[in-house]
């Protein structure tokens, strides 16, 4: 793995700049002149809320710590497409990258099957497990990847319902099917919802082609609806709304940004956060020579619970203590 390093600022008389292993600071780090600023690939599958939130952490973060004279970004969004991730990933590779920052499970599986040997930094990544399809899981990957998960608190979600929706009886699990780590939450949350006495049914859409039909059906038939961290339902949060709002059908969401977009509550950890977190673990490879294949895996213990004021009160759905108001991006 090629690791370029940064030096530091030469001493009067010195005969020159020392290799720094490591530097911390805001901007504070500098390039050797003779050195190109780290270039870093970044795949995001699709634009919506929480993504948009990570990749801009993420950002945020490098350039506080390397400096923005010392750091170039090649942001590139695939429009939620897998081929169009693997197009990219092979791109970054062509053009010799310093890191690639994956940004969703896609994204990060394209990335794992175009090199072994940049350094691959995920994020937004429910269980590295079963994107890479590892067994016997220890924490670290044991490649060239490592990062950060946005494994929401599933018990706890699931026992929002309790809280909120007393009387409901029937949920619907609204997920996209060709996403490993939507069904990987939804089986979790379908086992803890059949815990606390309801009954649960999958909805899965192929698309986002599907996610109208999908839904229609499953608010004839249900009493609430749970969606996961699921990118192609955040992406659709307004035809989401458009269907479950006017029958009434409140939604627990897993982040924010889904919940915003259509849903009533979550307990939701912050992408912003997240992709800083990704930040400092990329500054660690690049500048550090940490190993990715034995950096573990991080994730994040600041959840909040939020709610939708409006949509609360159109329902009539009463909001116990501890729960923050969500506003909308106009407010």
């Amino acid at each position: 793995m090629k690791i370029k390093k940064i030096a530091v600022m030469a001493l009067a008389g010195a005969m020159a700049a020392m290799a720094l292993t490591g530097c911390s600071g805001t901007g504070t780090a500098k390039k050797d002149a003779n050195t190109e600023k780290y270039s870093i690939g970044l795949v995001q599958l699709v634009q919506h809320e929480a993504l948009d939130a990570a990749t801009q952490g993420f950002q945020d973060k490098l350039v506080e710590l390397l400096g923005e004279e010392n750091v170039e970004f090649d942001l590139q969004n695939a429009s939620g497409d897998s081929a169009t991730c693997a197009t990219i990933a092979n791109q970054f590779v062509s053009s010799g990258k310093d890191l690639i920052f994956a940004n969703a499970t896609p994204a990060l599986q394209a990335a794992a099957a175009a090199t072994s040997d940049i350094p691959i930094l995920g994020t937004s990544i429910t269980d590295y497990a079963t994107a890479l399809d590892i067994d016997n899981w220890t924490g670290a990957t044991g490649r060239n990847i490592t990062g950060t998960a946005d494994l929401a608190p599933l018990a706890e979600q699931a026992a929002m319902f309790k809280e909120l929706l007393p009387d409901a009886k029937n949920i619907g699990l609204i997920y996209c099917s060709s996403e490993a780590n939507s069904k990987y939450q939804v089986d979790i949350v379908k086992e803890e919802l059949t815990k606390l006495g309801y009954t649960c049914t999958e909805y899965s859409f192929a698309d986002s082609n599907d996610v109208a039909a999908v839904v229609t059906t499953a608010v004839g038939a249900m009493d609430a609806l749970y969606i996961p961290t699921d990118n192609t339902a955040a992406a659709n949060t307004e035809i989401i709304a458009n269907i479950a709002n006017p029958a009434n059908i409140p939604i627990i969401a897993s982040e924010e940004g889904i919940c915003r977009g259509c849903g009533i509550a979550t307990l939701s950890i912050s992408y912003y956060g997240l992709g800083q977190v990704t930040g400092e673990m990329a500054y660690d490879v690049l500048v550090n020579g940490a190993d990715p294949a034995t950096t573990e895996v991080k994730y994040t213990d600041k959840l909040t619970k939020m709610y939708m004021k409006d949509r609360a009160e159109a329902l009539g759905i009463t909001i116990p203590e501890g729960y923050e108001e969500l506003v909308t991006e106009a407010e």
